[in-house]
This record gives C-alpha cells, structure tokens and sequence, in this order.
C-alpha cells in the first residue's frame, strides 16, 4: 500500500537518547529543556528573532487572533484546511471569504478591498501547500486600513521569500507541526512575530496568562507543549535538510513523467523556492480526476482530495458562499503521495496508473 503521506520518524536510538534524559530529569512538560532547545534551534535554522513552540497550529492560530485582540470581521480564504476558518469562528470573530488566484491557489489579494468593511479588524491567509501569498500587497492594504495581518503556514516551514523567512511577514505567523508535515513533533505548532512586546503576551496567553506563581497578565490557555514532542522535533530537525531534499527528487520526478497529463500544478511564488510540502495537480476535468482516484486505489495507492470541498459551502457554522474559482479548483484539485520514504520506484508506478488511465 502506497499512502498519501507517512511521517518522518528519525533513527530510533536518536530519539531514546533524548527520551533518557526525559526519564532522569523527570520534567515533562511547562518547556522544559528540550522544548527550550527546540525554540532555540528552530530559530536558527529559520533564521526568525522570535518563535514560540506551541500545543499544534490551531491553537497557534486561536492565541494569535486572541494576542492580536480581534473583534468582527477577518477576511480569509476558503481553499484551506478547516481549522483556518474555525478557529476565527471558535474566538468569536466572522469569517469573510475572498475567492482565491487560479494559479497561486492563495487568497487573491486584488479581491481583498473590495470585501474590507468598517468592522473588518483583520486578513488571515495561508499560504496554501507553502506556497507564498502576494504578501507585500496584502501589507499594502493592511496598512490603507488599518488591519493586522495573520498567515496561516502551516504548511510553510523553511519556505523563504528572497532570502527572508516566510514566517517574518505580517503582524503573527503560525505553523503546524503535525505528524503529516513535512518537519513535525508528532503534535505541535509555532508562533512567529517580529514585535518582543507581542511575543510576551503570546509567551503569557501559553501559559494560562501567568505572570510569576500568584499573578496573571493575560487571558491564558493551556497552549505548552511536551518534552517528548520537543524530543522528536529535535531529532527531526537534525534530518531536514536531507527530508527536503529528497523530497525534491520526488517531486521532480513527478513532474517529469507527468508532463504531458491534462492536469497543472500550481504556480509558486516567483522570489520563492519550493519546500516541497506537498504535490498538487488541478485536472481540466474532473471525470478523469476521479477515475485517476479510482485506478489508483485498485492498485492500493491512496490520494487525497485537499482542499475539498471548499470551506465557504460545505460549514454548517458559516453563511455558505459560492465562490467561483474556489469551488472550480476546490472540485478538480488532487494531492499525490508525497514523503520521504516513498521511492522514485514508487512515482513510476504511480505515474504508470495515471498516464493509463488519461490514455484509455
């Protein structure tokens, strides 16, 4: 069976080494030393002043509208994951969706004004499957009128914009460490600012609003995170570079053997480089999308339709919305397998299925 996506778990005596000292330590939790080595190092290697490490990428993104203390109106995009929306929701703000760029797949910036009314308090795009959004137009607005800015990269780690780090732009950006991302602590996630004064009260809000054993600062929630989640974000750290790059030759190979199917990939950033998160296809039709599925499940490979169906139509807890070019994409949209110990074997027979299929 060939899955979607399967975790990185780095060599075994790796990780016991640091769970050794976990055990003579005893202290698990309320960031520890590996959690505090983890900031530390994550910060170098991203190349980021201030980072906070965090229980996943949804509560990073509860505690950053929270930090940033919105009210009524965030714009947002539809052609995410789920938790972009309800997090807005679950802090008691109203998602505005602006409809996406058919060849970015991101929030159309040039859409975003028009949406912008006197109780839109802020944007929270993502940039979808790591792919930058056109981040210096969304600051052009954000500053016009006002608003704070929220990226949603959870999808993003190590991605760069013209040598600087995704995770550097806007007011808060926030990352997912989960088990399906391409750099993970099993469960975890990042908050990145560039201002020291917000840093301290998301530094609060993390830890339930404490300021010192008997006094509060902030409105808090439990958003720490474990030594053994450090644990394994450390000894993953130390394999990166040779997780991208293999991901890399996938990817390549992919877009080798399927030059010539009737689907495209989306267009990245220009002043960015791949990260290789993810590998997407948007089909012209989808009937053939759909019998690419069907001939690859026959063959015990499993794919995934992400993002679909679009978060402005399908949630009971939102206003529905049709948009066009989200609900085109989000119908025709296709993630292949993608992970590091997936075989260029493994793209070839893959790529075998679908080529028959678009042939027959």
């Amino acid at each position: 069976m060939i899955p979607v996506t399967k975790p990185f778990l780095p060599p075994q005596e790796e990780y016991q080494a640091l769970l050794n000292g976990i055990w003579k330590r005893q202290w698990l939790t309320n960031m520890g030393p590996l959690a505090s080595s983890l900031e530390m190092q994550l910060k170098e290697y991203l190349n980021v002043n201030h980072l906070l490490f965090v229980t996943n990428g949804t509560v990073a993104l509860q505690m950053a509208i929270k930090a940033l203390d919105l009210k009524g109106e965030i714009i947002t995009t539809p052609f995410s994951f789920v938790a972009t929306t309800s997090s807005i929701v679950w802090e008691n703000c109203t998602p505005v969706f602006v409809d996406i760029d058919e060849s970015s797949l991101n929030i159309d910036a040039s859409k975003i004004e028009t949406a912008i009314t006197p109780n839109t308090s802020a944007i929270l795009a993502t940039h979808v499957y790591g792919n930058p959004c056109d981040v210096e137009k969304i600051q052009e607005i954000a500053d016009k009128h006002n608003l704070k800015v929220i990226y949603d990269a959870a999808h993003a780690f190590g991605v760069v914009i013209n040598g600087k780090s995704v995770f550097e732009y806007g007011d808060i950006s926030t990352c997912s460490l989960h088990a399906t991302k391409l750099y993970h602590s099993v469960e975890g996630g990042l908050i990145i600012t560039k201002d020291p004064k917000l840093l301290k009260k998301l530094a609060y809000i993390r830890n339930f609003g404490f300021d010192g054993p008997e006094n509060f600062a902030e409105l808090g929630l439990n958003g720490k995170n474990s030594e053994f989640h450090a644990a394994m974000g450390l000894a993953n750290l130390k394999h990166i570079d040779d997780i991208i790059l293999k991901r890399k030759q996938l990817t390549e190979r992919y877009s080798e053997k399927l030059k010539h199917l009737k689907a495209r990939r989306p267009i990245w950033h220009d002043m960015s480089v791949n990260n290789y998160a993810y590998y997407p296809l948007v089909f012209e039709d989808k009937e053939l999308m759909m019998l690419t599925i069907e001939a690859l499940q026959a063959n015990n490979v499993f794919t995934r339709r992400y993002f679909y169906p679009s978060l402005s139509t399908s949630l009971p807890y939102v206003e529905s919305q049709l948009l066009d070019v989200t609900e085109f994409i989000s119908e025709k949209v296709l993630c292949l397998p993608l992970y590091y110990d997936l075989t260029l074997a493994d793209v070839d027979l893959i790529c075998r299925i679908i080529l028959r299929t678009q042939n027959n």
